[in-house]
């Protein structure tokens, strides 16, 4: 019967809405800023990825914290004072163009970003049947896979027909509708917040059960971080722009479609039925893209990509997760995400500097490249558990 505990609960259904918009606002801006530093501010492609870089370093100096940080204030009272915050700064964009004043944004609200994605991820676990996290946890990424979609989607569409200014601002409603669905959520289920007073030790940094998982996902960070950075660019200079968001559309409903199925399979038959194929998936995907020269292989290529990205994320994060007790998920979270961070941002920026002395399909060549060794390492690790087991 445990199989039967529902998923889809209120709550759930709250923190969906909420983390929904948190990366609609995410991927908007990581479409849009590289044009707009380019286009209305005169900006380099290197200056451009330091955008990314800059709010990758901002969250990753903090998700270490973010752990004890929830575990003492409340996981969702911790969720609403960084909402509070996120929809701040998502306004400032339409107040600042100066570049610098762009940067110290991008440091703020990364700040926010990392607390807030470390409390939705946390509560979801927190709220989604033990015997379900698989699933429950794959459900929860849909809303990445949405928003995947729909922030590059609204992006491309409102700066091609209205203006930036016009997208800053709607990027700010939605983002304020995202932080009121929030409040109808119930205290977390898991009460375990200490009394004493706020002390850090390096148990509070990482979570030790869930370094292993997270540095694979790093891996994986650093060679998405060529399509989070820079897929829009590269569109515009392959002539494609105006199907830049069709590609993600492609992207997100590959990953929709697959996901009932990809959960279901985590939580039957385990994460190797998934993290290999996703893996496979992934190279295929970036090897398309290196190579395009039509509209068709540049969808095709979305469509690898989603397929493969959207299934390993959610196995990764649910595999952070049940590395460790129910009252360490906030920090095996943490724990994770710091080093996907980590990848992003030293993805971004080295990725921007090799496309600035080469090519972007060199960029996508090495992307697939980093993926193949994740695969090989991978493999070769699961079958010295087999050996030793």
């Amino acid at each position: 019967m445990s199989n039967k505990e529902p998923i889809w609960t209120k709550p759930f259904i709250s923190l969906f809405a909420t983390n929904l918009s948190i990366f609609v606002v995410f991927y908007g801006l990581i479409t849009v800023l590289p044009l707009y530093a380019k286009e209305q501010l005169s900006r380099t492609d290197e200056e451009a990825g330091l955008l990314m870089t800059v709010f990758m370093a901002s969250a990753i100096l903090v998700r270490p914290f973010t752990g004890k940080i929830l575990e003492f204030m409340g996981k969702r009272k911790m969720l609403w004072i960084g909402l509070i915050f996120y929809v701040g700064c998502t306004f400032l964009y339409y107040l600042i163009s100066a570049f610098p004043g762009l940067l110290i944004i991008r440091f703020m609200q990364g700040i926010w970003f990392s607390i807030l994605t470390t409390a939705t991820i946390s509560l979801a676990a927190d709220y989604v049947p033990a015997s379900r996290r698989g699933a429950g946890l794959g459900y929860f990424a849909m809303s990445l896979n949405l928003a995947v979609v729909i922030g590059p989607f609204i992006a491309l569409t409102i700066i091609q027909s209205f203006s930036f200014d016009t997208f800053f601002i709607l990027l700010t409603i939605l983002m304020a509708i995202g932080a009121f669905a929030s409040l109808t959520l119930p205290p977390e289920p898991v009460s375990h917040r200490p009394t004493g007073k706020f002390t850090i030790t390096i148990n509070d940094l990482f979570e030790k059960k869930a370094l292993p998982v997270a540095l694979f996902g790093a891996v994986i960070a650093f060679s998405y971080a060529s399509v989070l950075s820079y897929l829009s660019i590269f569109a515009q200079q392959r002539g494609l722009l105006e199907y830049a968001s069709i590609f993600f559309v492609v992207y997100a409903a590959v990953m929709l479609i697959s996901r009932p199925y990809t959960g279901r399979i985590f939580d039957e038959k385990g994460p190797a039925y998934i993290i290999i194929p996703g893996l496979i998936c992934f190279v295929i995907g970036f090897f398309l893209l290196a190579d395009v020269h039509s509209v068709f292989v540049f969808l095709l290529s979305g469509a690898f990509i989603g397929l493969g990205y959207g299934t390993l994320l959610p196995s990764m994060q649910a595999l952070a997760v049940q590395s460790t007790d129910v009252t360490r998920s906030g920090y095996a979270t943490a724990t994770f995400f710091t080093l996907y961070d980590s990848g992003i941002a030293i993805g971004s920026y080295f990725l921007g500097l090799l496309a600035v002395y080469t090519s972007y399909q060199v960029v996508y060549l090495l992307s697939a490249v980093v993926v193949i060794l994740a695969l090989i390492g991978y493999v070769i690790k699961g079958k010295k558990k087999k050996a030793v087991g």
